[in-house]
């Protein structure tokens, strides 16, 4: 269940080589690095837009196409695909690989991360330490949180027991077709299956099969307002 393979279709990914040989899929995270290292080719595509009013740092690479809009900030080193649209004010730290036609919305943050083609993250979120799938969504307001608390290890449980990732910072794994509701937290170590949901509101911790739904319930007490 935590191979690489279970969670994506690697047409989609731009460098499916950095799952090879990996027993874990979490074992992709420190790889990024290695991967911008041995791949990054720093430039502008001619046909990209880019708003003057952007910072672009040295080691960054920007696709055919992409659109870059005012106060997007890529400090590099990243590599941006073709067609990828990246919004004002949206934040890339260092190591970030982006996907074809991918969305990095407004306020949004991200590092050391790697998006498949058309992850979709369009509103004031957070991406750290974390691969999201094909087409996997983010709505309004996700943080994916990358560090435990008490700095230790993140554990994640499977079916044979608790597996030690040895990973200080590892957010979330999120498959192909995922989609996350709005104001969402994914605690350190989530694993979210191909075309699973993660309803709105909710503070998510483990794993999550494919094709399934994490539903939150609420409920409410509505009471005659005293004049």
């Amino acid at each position: 269940m935590f191979d690489a393979k279970y969670y994506f279709d690697f047409q989609y990914c731009p460098f499916p080589r950095i799952f090879d040989g990996l027993q874990y899929v979490w074992q992709a995270i420190p790889k990024i690095k290695d991967v911008l290292s041995a791949n990054l080719k720093p430039g502008i595509h001619p046909s990209a837009k880019i708003s003057q009013h952007t910072f672009i740092g040295e080691q960054v690479q920007i696709g055919p196409d992409t659109v870059i809009q005012h106060g997007a900030v890529i400090m590099g080193p990243a590599i941006i695909g073709a067609g990828v649209e990246i919004r004002s004010s949206a934040f890339l730290r260092p190591d970030v690989i982006v996907g074809d036609k991918a969305v990095l919305g407004n306020s949004c943050e991200f590092k050391n991360c790697l998006l498949h083609r058309e992850a979709n993250v369009p509103h004031f979120a957070y991406v750290g330490d974390s691969i999201l799938g094909y087409r996997a969504h983010l709505g309004a307001g996700v943080k994916i949180s990358n560090v435990k608390l008490t700095m230790e290890t993140v554990l994640v449980k499977g079916e044979k027991g608790v597996i030690d990732t040895g990973l200080i910072k590892f957010g979330a794994i999120l498959g192909d077709v995922t989609d996350i509701g709005c104001n969402s937290v994914l605690n350190p170590g989530t694993l979210v299956g191909p075309h699973s949901i993660v309803y709105p509101n909710s503070s998510w911790r483990g794993v999550l099969p494919a094709s399934h739904i994490a539903k939150l319930r609420q409920s409410f007490e509505v009471v005659q307002r005293k004049e």
